[in-house]
């Protein structure tokens, strides 16, 4: 199947009993059984749901991996990965990552004696550099959140892959629609599917997916002994966000387009990072890796100063000053003070996170009014 059909149809058939066309929600905690253990494949709703087994076919089938894993969260996706990992072992990651993940590696999984190196992963020998023979795992994200790096998956992988080291990519700001990082040689591919395979800032979601079977049956141990998994209503409503993933991207990304020209050429913005840009630094390589640019950018004011970004997203009227991306809504936010506020400051700035720094998810409202809203707020 091509892309926009796999959104609908991948993993997917009628419902066995009725011939129900979308999964019902199966409300249940528990499972009737023949004889102890001969059940139709499901005992107890921790470990299993048709509603949670239908989308994970479907996440499955967008990033090409022969098994998907939900959880109650992204971060609940994370947790379960970062759990194959023991005391000693090393995490080579991004400098320019997600706040939330930042936090759950040093403030959770370091204690514990896990490792961690944040380097600038656009600089493949700073990666090389930074591997030790206690590597076991490289964290990447691309496009990162909030600097819009990207960061070359198949070259990472190349690094890795002799070494051992399982490769895992945080797919959340591209989603599949634009990027699939397992047809580039990764071991697995994350999600927060609360952000654009939901799609409709209604759900909170995480999920897995990947074709390597030591990977697989660690997250299905940690759904069945950590227990985060999401309820059957949140996974209907993630299966029925993906159904329109495909229109939805799209229409954000060639609004993006639009607004980051507009951004690039306006007196008051001081830098506007954007993968669709030509100025972008690594525009080549995202256009080499992904299928289009994205929703998401950010950008810098010439006044950098806390303030000023304060000032300037309290006076947007279509753009709701929140938390989050990738919903059909647009959508502004202050890194420095929000989604990374559990990041030190220094921390931040040495990896390029100003204070006037301010994330756009475009969402796929009309471009004029967007602009409209941006001009009026400069």
């Amino acid at each position: 199947m091509k892309f926009n059909t796999k959104t609908i149809h991948a993993g997917q058939k009628p419902e066995e009993t009725s011939g129900a066309v979308m999964p019902p929600i199966f409300q249940t905690s528990t499972y009737a059984q023949e004889a102890p253990n001969k059940h139709q494949g499901y005992d107890y709703a921790r470990v299993g749901n048709p509603t949670r087994t239908a989308l994970e076919k479907m996440i499955a089938g967008l990033e090409g991996a022969d098994e998907a894993a939900c959880f109650s969260s992204g971060v609940a996706a994370m947790d379960a990965l970062m759990k194959m990992l023991r005391p000693g072992d090393h995490v080579v990651t991004t400098n320019d990552l997600y706040g939330g993940s930042y936090r759950l590696f040093t403030k959770v999984f370091e204690p514990y004696g896990i490792d961690f190196t944040f380097v600038d992963m656009t600089d493949l020998a700073k990666v090389e550099d930074a591997i030790t023979d206690k590597t076991k795992l490289m964290w990447i994200e691309t496009p990162t959140n909030p600097l819009l790096r990207v960061v070359d998956i198949k070259a990472l992988v190349g690094i890795a892959k002799p070494k051992d080291i399982l490769t895992v990519v945080d797919n959340t700001f591209a989603s599949p629609y634009l990027q699939r990082p397992l047809e580039l040689g990764a071991d697995a591919v994350l999600h927060s599917a609360t952000k654009y395979l939901a799609g409709h800032s209604d759900v909170i979601h995480g999920a897995v997916a990947s074709s390597n079977k030591e990977i697989m049956e660690n997250l299905r141990f940690q759904t069945k002994t950590s227990g985060a998994v999401p309820g059957p209503m949140d996974c209907y409503l993630t299966l029925r966000g993906i159904k329109t993933l495909s229109v939805r991207v799209q229409r954000s990304v060639d609004n993006a387009k639009v607004i980051a020209k507009f951004l690039e050429e306006h007196d008051e913005a001081a830098s506007v990072l954007y993968p669709g840009l030509p100025s972008h630094p690594q525009h080549e390589l995202a256009k080499k890796q992904m299928d289009d640019f994205g929703a998401m950018l950010s950008f810098t004011l010439k006044d950098d100063s806390i303030e000023a970004a304060v000032k300037f997203m309290s006076n947007t009227k279509v753009f709701t000053l929140a938390e989050s991306l990738g919903g059909v809504e647009s959508l502004i936010s202050h890194p420095a003070s929000m989604t990374h506020g559990s990041i030190p400051k220094d921390v931040r700035e040495k990896a390029g996170l100003k204070d006037s720094l301010i994330r756009i998810s475009v969402g796929i409202e009309d471009s004029d009014d967007l602009i409209e809203d941006l001009a009026q707020a400069f």
